[in-house]
C-alpha cells in the first residue's frame, strides 16, 4: 500500500480542534462504554472519522506522523470527554508507532487501511520457541486496551534460543489468531476494554518478529520510514508521554464538570446558598488549578524532550530516560490531587453514575496504579539514578 500522494497532514491546531470538538460525543457515550466495558462504535467511528487515530502512522500508509508535542494535546483532549476513550486512543496510537518499525511488506499486511487498528502489550508474558520459517508463541497478555475493536497485536514475548539463551521481541500476530477473554470487570477505566488475549500455538513468521530492545533502545526500525523523526525515539518515552496525555486531560474535565454543576449549588446544613460564595470552594478551585498546571508541566516537559530529541537525533542519557518515568509519575500523582480535591468539593450528590466526576475520579486511580505510571515506582526509580546507582529496570 502506497499512499504518499495524499495531501499534508493536519497541522497541531487543526487536530487538536478536530480532539475538542468531539468531546461531547465522548462524555454522552462514555456512560455506555462503562456499562459494556468496552468503547461504543460511535466513538470509535468518530475518532477515526477525524483522523485522530492517524498520528502515528507512518505518511506512506495515509498517516500524520505527528510529533509527540500534537499527540499529547490531541490525547488530553479526548480525555476531557472520556478517559477510556483518550487511554485507548493512545495505545492503539502506540501500537500503530511499533508496527512502524517492521519490515514494509508487514506494514503493508497490517494497514490494508489507515484506519486499521492495532493493539499491543508490551509486558513479554508468553514465550516463542524457533520453528521453520518462524516462531511458534505460547502466552497471556492482560490488560489488552482495544483489542476487541482491533486487527492486530503488538505483543511481547520470549524467544527460547537454541544455545539456551533468551531473547525479548515483539511480534504482530493477527486477532483472528488470538482468543479474546473477556475478563475486563473493574473499577476504572471500565470503556477500555482492557481484556486479555491467549496464544495457543500460534505461528509468526519471521518478519513478523523483532528484538524488544531495539525498540527499547531506539533507533530500531527495518522499514522505509525508519528516518522518520518518530521512529528515532525509544519505546519507553514515547509510550510515556502519550499515557501521561491522558492523566492530563482528565483533570482538565474535572475542572470542567466541576464548574458546569457549580451556579446554582450550594453547601446542604450550611448558610451558603451558592457555593460559589463560600471562601472553601475558592481555596479547592485554585488549589486544583495549580496541580493541574503542574500536571500539564511534566506531560508536556516528556513530550518537548521526545521531539527535541527525535529532532537532534542525540542519544538519550539515563538520567533523561529515567526523568520521562519520573515526570510520568508526577503527572499521574498530580492529577489525581487535583481530582480529588475537585470530587470532594462536589458533594454527595456526585456519587449519581450519570454525574461525570465520580468516574473521572476512578479513572485516575486506575491510571495511579498502571506499573509504568506509579508514581511511587517512578520517584525511587528516579532517585536512584540521582544517587549513582544503576536502575533497577530495563524499561527506561
Amino acid at each position: 500500500m502506497d499512499t504518499t500522494e495524499l495531501a499534508q497532514a493536519p497541522n497541531r491546531a487543526d487536530l487538536v480542534a478536530r480532539a475538542t470538538k468531539l468531546v461531547p460525543l465522548l462524555r454522552e457515550k462514555a456512560p455506555w462504554a462503562e456499562e459494556n466495558r468496552e468503547l461504543h462504535e460511535d466513538t470509535v467511528r468518530a475518532m477515526a472519522e477525524s483522523g485522530l487515530l492517524r498520528t502515528r502512522l507512518p505518511a506512506r500508509l495515509g498517516g500524520y506522523e505527528s510529533d509527540m508535542r500534537t499527540q499529547v494535546e490531541v490525547l488530553a483532549e479526548l480525555a476531557r470527554g472520556d478517559g477510556s476513550a483518550s487511554w485507548t486512543a493512545g495505545v492503539w496510537s502506540i501500537s500503530a508507532w511499533v508496527a512502524g518499525l517492521f519490515p514494509d511488506a508487514v506494514q503493508d499486511e497490517v494497514f490494508t487501511s489507515p484506519d486499521d487498528l492495532v493493539s499491543g502489550i508490551i509486558s513479554p508474558t508468553a514465550m516463542a520457541v524457533p520453528a521453520e520459517g518462524g516462531i511458534v508463541v505460547n502466552g497471556r497478555w492482560g490488560f489488552n486496551s482495544g483489542a476487541k475493536h482491533s486487527k492486530w497485536n503488538t505483543n511481547a514475548a520470549v524467544l527460547a534460543m537454541p544455545d539456551g539463551s533468551h531473547q525479548p521481541i515483539m511480534t504482530l500476530i493477527p486477532l483472528a489468531s488470538l482468543e479474546i477473554v473477556d475478563d475486563w470487570h473493574t473499577a476504572g477505566l471500565r470503556g477500555s476494554g482492557s481484556v486479555s488475549t491467549v496464544a495457543q500455538d500460534v505461528f509468526v513468521p519471521d518478519a513478523r518478529y523483532i528484538p524488544l530492545g531495539g525498540l527499547i533502545q531506539g533507533h530500531s526500525g527495518h522499514g522505509s520510514n525508519a528516518d522518520a523523526l518518530i521512529h528515532r525515539a525509544p519505546i519507553m518515552p514515547t509510550a510515556c508521554a502519550t499515557v501521561s496525555a491522558t492523566a492530563l486531560g482528565l483533570a482538565k474535565g474535572a475542572r470542567d464538570v466541576f464548574f458546569e454543576r457549580l451556579p446554582g449549588r450550594k453547601i446542604t446544613y450550611t448558610e451558603y446558598a451558592d457555593q460559589r460564595e463560600a471562601p472553601l470552594t475558592h481555596l479547592q478551585v485554585a488549589e486544583a488549578s495549580v496541580k493541574i498546571d503542574e500536571t500539564e508541566f511534566h506531560v508536556y516537559r516528556i513530550a518537548d524532550l521526545v521531539d527535541a530529541k527525535n529532532a537532534s537525533g542525540e542519544p538519550w542519557t539515563l538520567e533523561e530516560r529515567a526523568r520521562v518515568r519520573l515526570d510520568t509519575g508526577a503527572a499521574c500523582q498530580r492529577a489525581k490531587e487535583a481530582v480529588d480535591v475537585l470530587n470532594t468539593a462536589s458533594g454527595a450528590s456526585s456519587i449519581y453514575t450519570d454525574v461525570p466526576i465520580q468516574r473521572i475520579e476512578r479513572d485516575v486511580q486506575t491510571l495511579n496504579l498502571h506499573a509504568i505510571m506509579h508514581p511511587n515506582t517512578n520517584l525511587e526509580l528516579y532517585g536512584r539514578i540521582l544517587c549513582g546507582l544503576a536502575p533497577n529496570t530495563q524499561y527506561l
